[in-house]
């Protein structure tokens, strides 16, 4: 540590930060605009000065910008020094020369960095007279708001999407005071990450597109912290509400999760939560029995659960809490998990090996240590975003190595940019067509699975000679397994990233195999595998059996009733098996907040909330357990958590009469008693009697308004709050005002700083862990393990008939996701329907790009254009996975195809 004097005050410090930062952890007020913890320091915007002396007995010193000055012991500086604070409050006077007087109607206005800025240097009235610079704005897609005129040139919207992002068609045109961030032309955004520039710019230039289009001001937006629900990866959010509906996600800062970025899918696919697809009422088909509504359903009920052998199906988008719920309705021996065998079978391969304790799977801050990646049968800026945003730093590492050899600080990021140039370090990947990483690859092998397979039990091999490689192998793939296993056998932090998204056995035990080779090596290794959905890895720690199961416990008959659990089984499993499933099951509950075509089959259909309308808990592909809280309350009374729906029907069930039901305990303890695995997750927040000097926490901000207006048409006395019994949180602005618990944090907000830049006063240190450490607890146990099983390579999943081609699945950010499709901004970024061919294939079907092949797969028949990449396998077809217009597929899958003649 190194000991420095500001102002006259002896403080402790890092050395290695800069200035800037070190003011900031000190508790500071310093102001700054084009300086970003994540991405370090230009020395662009020229806001944050300070002046350094010599020693104690300089009275001169010199002005020098904090964000691009090193931290060094026994140093002395001020920050509230006349000339220093006389240079920013000039400096940002000449910034505000060409800014319009438009705080009113800006998005940003009053949570606006520049706004906060402004006032900290004490500049408060323009002498600018003159005529202002304007621009021509773009449209840049249907997820972010052009307004360039409000720009202050801090550099910070390219230096992230360009240099951080990987980002290649926005950028920097023209120079001086005439300076242009935007595209070459209108178009889309194309990065996965666009939506952050809403966040990362410090004005309104770049703004939430989706926010606009039912504009509130964030400060009259009711908050809670929340989990994004789009993937496994388990990203921290801060969901708003405003009238009932949901209107905007942004980034909750975790240092170990998300940093403080979050991907396009999980920003904007929010609004299936508003949509018209959503299931308001119970519905009852078949024989309806009078009264109300309330008594009508138990009445129901009554006989749903009469002389019925009744099975469970669970869901992977669903909570702890709810699938626990289930499971304990139906009993353990009547509950499935509502995914294929094969992805149950995958996931089961994966939770074996992560409890072995000689494999440790890396926070996304871990995997930006990375120094060699391996990446097998695998598309993470598909399947999981914010790791393929982690990777792009990670490549980074080795250079930056060399760059600390010559003294560049690891802050000072245009001198580090400047010195490293292209110079990446080693990623390698195996998939069968082109990814957007093989940019950043050192070394690309396409094949089809089963090649990628073996490819990946050979690199195992050459690390452990217990691992059989397999037969047949050319030279030239020996040659390059071998090369491989080489650089992660001498890499510091090697990574392996895999995961489920082919659903091919062999790749992720070849993965698996890999990681535990390097943990014999090396103590433990580090393996990083993607499962589907944000509670996937939560669901198959309960070890039920597959929806494969369940299917044959109807038909052998004896079960009379099946309750499905926010699940779609048409995206589940081939569709006749799913036709057949609803034909043989006299009784069918579907427990679900979005319209779908299982809800269309169900005898009872009863609304649920979503993550937004209620609490929850889910477990990450990391294993990190972590709560999501209720944004609002539901106006309809019909729609409630499923946890609670289901405990209710548990104690009907056992007798208990429909007006005397209790409300559920802490059914993640009861869990936690029952299935000793989730041992810890129940920790990951305080409990619901949590109170700070017997205060809740607020939802709501402290210039929260409008609680009267907004029922003026019905009574002018403010109707009494919601009451929430299920957290420490409450739907009002009194409260406790200071820094809550982490996983209790609903928005960031300091005296003096209304911007999200807030966040560093809620950081042990700037751009470190919150106070008191950050949110979600990690399952995982890793520990000594006396011998290790490898993996032994499985058959060849794919046996082709006559004339059949493997059907490969591939993932896309936008579509594959079951909720996030329902939003319209998504569903416009979502690809059409295609069909990916070989060049060989091609000529033997004689088309063309963009001609139409009919593809059967088991039952169904598409009609679908072609897309021919050259790196494809012959005899392989790819095609999206998951679309909504190509449910009802049973993978994996074997097609036919044929041309369609004229």
């Amino acid at each position: 540590m190194a000991h420095i004097n500001i102002d006259k005050t002896s403080y402790e410090a890092k050395e290695g930060k800069n200035l800037l930062e070190t003011c900031l952890t000190l508790g500071f007020n310093l102001p700054y605009f084009c300086w970003h913890p994540a991405m370090g320091s230009v020395g662009a915007c020229r806001q944050c000065a300070v002046k350094v002396f010599k020693d104690e007995n300089d009275t001169q010193g010199r002005l020098v910008m904090s964000c691009m000055e090193s931290v060094r012991d026994n140093m002395f500086l001020s920050v509230d020094d006349p000339v220093a604070k006389a240079f920013r409050s000039q400096n940002i006077e000449w910034l505000m020369t060409n800014h319009p007087h438009d705080c009113a109607v800006c998005d940003e206005g009053g949570s606006c960095h520049l706004q906060d800025m402004t006032v900290m240097t004490g500049h408060a009235y323009r002498r600018f007279e003159f005529k202002k610079r304007t621009y021509k704005n773009q449209y840049l897609g249907p997820f972010v708001n052009h307004e360039m005129n409000r720009c202050i040139q801090c550099y910070r919207c390219v230096r992230f999407y360009k240099d951080y992002a990987g980002g290649k068609d926005l950028d920097v045109f023209g120079a001086h005071n005439h300076v242009y961030f935007g595209r070459e032309s209108d178009g889309v955004l194309e990065n996965e990450f666009s939506g952050n520039l809403a966040e990362i710019c410090p004005t309104g230039v770049f703004t939430d597109k989706t926010l606009k289009d039912h504009y509130t001001r964030k400060w009259d937006m009711t908050m809670a912290p929340s989990i994004c629900q789009h993937c496994s990866v388990g990203c921290n959010i801060i969901a708003g509400e405003r009238y009932g509906k949901l209107r905007q996600i942004t980034s909750r800062f975790n240092s170990e999760v998300n940093g403080y970025f979050i991907c396009d899918r999980g920003r904007f696919g929010y609004e299936f939560v508003n949509g018209i697809t959503r299931v308001q009422q119970p519905v009852i088909r078949g024989a309806m029995v009078g009264g109300d509504e309330k008594r009508n359903l138990y009445d129901n009920l009554k006989t749903f659960f009469e002389n019925l052998d009744i099975i469970g199906i669970g869901s992977p988008r669903a909570s702890l809490e709810a699938n626990f719920a289930l499971r304990q309705l139906v009993g353990e021996e009547h509950f499935y998990q509502g995914i294929s065998e094969n992805q149950a079978g995958l996931l089961r391969i994966l939770l074996a090996t992560l409890n072995s304790g000689k494999v440790h799977t890396p926070s996304i801050k871990e995997i930006e240590q990375a120094d060699a990646v391996l990446i097998l049968g695998e598309d993470p800026t598909n399947a999981a975003p914010r790791i393929a945003l982690a990777l792009r730093q990670a490549v980074r590492r080795k250079p930056l190595e060399h760059a600390q050899n010559i003294k560049i600080p690891a802050w000072h990021d245009a001198a580090l940019r400047e010195f490293i140039q292209e110079e990446k370090g080693d990623m390698f990947i195996a998939f069968p067509v082109e990814i957007k990483l093989d940019e950043l690859s050192s070394d690309t092998f396409f094949g089809s699975p089963d090649e990628i397979a073996r490819f990946g039990f050979a690199i195992a091999s050459y690390l452990n000679e217990e691992v059989v490689s397999p037969d047949g192998l050319d030279e030239a793939t020996e040659k390059r397994a071998f090369a491989i296993a080489a650089i992660l056998k001498n890499a510091e932090h090697p990574l392996i990233i895999s995961g489920t998204s082919l659903g091919h056995e062999g790749i992720v035990k070849a993965a698996c195999n890999i990681a535990l080779a390097i943990g014999v090596q090396k103590e433990i290794g580090s393996l990083s595998l993607i499962v589907p959905e944000c509670n996937s890895m939560g669901l198959a720690m309960m070890q039920a059996p597959a929806l494969d199961k369940a299917f044959e416990a109807v038909q052998q008959g004896g079960v009379g009733a099946a309750i499905i659990l926010e699940n779609d089984l048409y995206q589940r499993a081939e569709k006749t098996d799913v036709d057949h499933f609803f034909e043989t099951c006299r009784h069918v509950m579907v427990l679900d907040h979005l319209h779908h075509a299982t809800t269309s089959q169900a005898s009872l259909l009863i609304p649920v909330s979503t993550f937004a309308e209620g609490d929850g808990t889910m477990v990450s592909h990391e294993g990190r357990a972590q709560r999501f809280f209720q944004v609002f309350m539901p106006k309809n009374e019909n729609i409630r958590e499923s946890w609670l729906w289901l405990d209710e029907f548990r104690q009907f069930k056992n007798g208990v009469d429909p007006q005397e039901l209790n409300e559920p305990g802490n059914l993640i303890e009861e869990l936690v008693r029952v299935i000793p695995q989730f041992k810890g997750a129940e920790t990951v927040s305080p409990p619901s009697d949590f109170r700070i000097n017997g205060q809740r926490i607020p939802r709501e901000p402290h210039r929260y308004s409008g609680r009267t207006a907004m029922l003026a048409n019905i009574a002018v006395s403010e109707p009494k709050p919601s009451q929430d019994d299920d957290s420490p949180l409450s739907f009002t602005m009194e409260g406790y005002r200071g820094i809550p618990p982490a996983p209790l944090i609903p928005f960031f907000w300091a005296p003096g700083w209304n911007s999200v830049q807030s966040i560093n006063k809620y950081q042990i240190e700037v751009g470190g862990p919150l106070h008191g450490g950050d949110p979600g607890r990690r399952l995982f146990i890793e520990g000594e393990m006396s011998r290790i099983d490898f993996w032994k390579m499985p058959v060849s999943q794919f046996l082709a008939e006559s004339g059949e081609t493997e059907i490969i699945p591939l993932t896309h950010i936008f579509g594959s996701e079951a909720l996030s499709v329902y939003s319209a901004a998504v569903a416009e970024r979502a690809p059409s329907p295609y069909v990916l061919i070989s060049e060989k294939d091609a000529e033997k079907f004689d088309v063309a790009e963009h001609a139409l092949l009919r593809l059967r797969i088991q039952t169904q028949c598409f009609d679908l254009p072609v897309k021919i990449k050259k790196e494809l396998r012959p005899g392989l077809a790819a095609i999206p996975f998951n679309l909504p217009s190509m449910a009802g597929i049973g993978w994996p899958a074997k097609g036919i195809l044929s041309k369609i003649e004229p």
